[in-house]
């Protein structure tokens, strides 16, 4: 009997056979590149025959989220009056990298529209339900991202973070979720929804396989990850306004999770940055700022009422346009004095620890019928999330053991700190691994 691996062309058919049996009811894929992706897995298989494979990530299968440019078509970004933008000119860069790896792009995840909201519901498209509980929500905006990788018709997914658009979906779904330091990944080609905070990060089913794609997107030289052993390591838990309304079930598996930590080697400290996040709330009372400086790339149409576009999006960024220069200049002063306060309260710690979201996902249903509860979920997703990108601090979310709905564990390292911070993340996925 032979221990062959199955091969990139026979992983892709698999995939493939499964999304064609539910062709007529596609909620996860956008769009599908089944011709280029044969192509792509033929040369992958031919370098592993010829012993020359380009790397860790050749022939692995690849889904982008529906905001990077693809040659040849318009750029969507989940919303239908994109569909007569022009064609991108050419691939995204990380696309290019990721392709130049020899990584075998599959199709583009759907995404809510224009990447602004976190529940996980597009108007312009059926209902993407959670991959564990189709009933339940999948989370946002990089929702397909989440799904695929969950449901294994991608084994890496490339979304973008915002506030929490990769690591909350990979929370619900169970799987790993990366936010690099801004800027750190390159954006050209990616549909921008706030330029200070956009930051392009994969989901996969381990640290090991975001820490490969995220090298590609950089370009870095890809070396083994190694683990960076949790004895002596000071892990901070914010406790405070980060630790509140939490469901019982995310409470009691953080807390096993961080004492699994301790038990490990690892110094567990309480600390708050409660001050810290009070004062960007005051900083920011006129507008997040990924809504201020959305409603400037989406000005164009915002006053045009006939245009069919989400009304969760649209309203909130037509608000922000009356947000003058000054005063968004005003914000981002304030925000650099913040983040550079929270640079210094970091440096004490190597992570800070705390749940992805402080909820499970509720259903779908629940969150379409009744608005206000739609406004509470999507402020409760982002809470916790949205610290990373408000302080520009690198963050990852890993699946939690023991739980019958997923949920994450958020480790948030200093800005730049990124592949030490996956190296951190390793040790704690060998460590939740032996309670599974």
């Amino acid at each position: 009997m032979s221990n062959q691996l199955p091969s990139a062309r026979e992983r892709l058919e698999h995939i493939l056979a499964r999304l064609t049996e539910r062709a007529g009811d596609e909620r996860i894929f956008a769009k599908l590149y089944p011709d280029t992706a044969r192509e792509e897995a033929n040369a992958a298989d031919k370098r592993m025959a010829d012993g020359v494979p380009l790397g860790p990530l050749d022939g692995r299968i690849v889904s982008v989220k529906d905001l990077f440019d693809i040659a040849g078509e318009p750029t969507l970004v989940g919303s239908i009056i994109r569909k007569t933008a022009a064609p991108a000119p050419s691939d995204a860069e990380v696309v290019a990298r990721l392709r130049s790896a020899g990584a075998i792009i599959i199709g583009k995840t759907v995404m809510t529209e224009f990447a602004f909201t976190a529940v996980g519901l597009n108007p312009h498209y059926p209902d993407a339900g959670n991959a564990v509980d189709s009933t339940k929500i999948a989370g946002g905006s990089s929702t397909g991202a989440g799904i695929s990788v969950a449901e294994g018709t991608s084994e890496i997914a490339i979304g973008s973070d915002t506030g929490g658009s990769v690591r909350i979906p990979a929370a619900l779904n169970g799987v790993v979720g990366f936010k690099p330091t801004a800027k750190r990944v390159p954006l050209r080609g990616a549909f921008p929804l706030s330029p200070s905070l956009d930051s392009v990060g994969p989901l996969a089913r381990s640290v090991a396989d975001c820490a490969i794609a995220d090298a590609v997107m950089v370009g870095e030289m890809i070396k083994v990850l190694e683990p960076i052993s949790l004895v002596g390591l000071r892990i901070g838990v914010p406790r405070g306004y980060l630790l509140a309304s939490m469901d019982d079930p995310i409470a009691r598996a953080f807390e096993r999770s961080v004492e699994a930590c301790e038990q490990a080697g690892a110094i567990i400290a309480d600390c708050s940055i409660d001050d810290l996040i009070n004062a960007m709330a005051d900083a920011t009372s006129i507008g997040s700022i990924a809504g201020i400086e959305g409603s400037r790339i989406h000005a164009e149409w915002l006053h045009d009422e006939t245009l069919d576009v989400d009304q969760r999006v649209r309203r909130p960024l037509l608000r922000r346009l009356n947000v003058t220069e000054s005063e968004y200049i005003n914000v981002m002063q304030q925000r650099q004095e913040l983040v550079r306060e929270m640079d210094r309260r970091m440096a004490g710690y190597d992570l800070l620890a705390l749940p992805t979201t402080p909820i499970l996902a509720p259903s779908i249903a629940s969150v379409t019928e009744d608005d206000t509860y739609y406004k509470q979920t999507e402020s409760l997703l982002l809470r916790n999330t949205q610290i990373a990108n408000q302080f520009d601090l690198t963050a990852i979310s890993l699946p939690m053991p023991g739980l019958s709905s997923p949920a994450g564990l958020m480790l948030i390292a200093q800005h730049g700190a990124d592949r030490r911070l996956l190296a951190m993340a390793l040790s704690v996925e060998q460590l939740q691994s032996k309670a599974m």
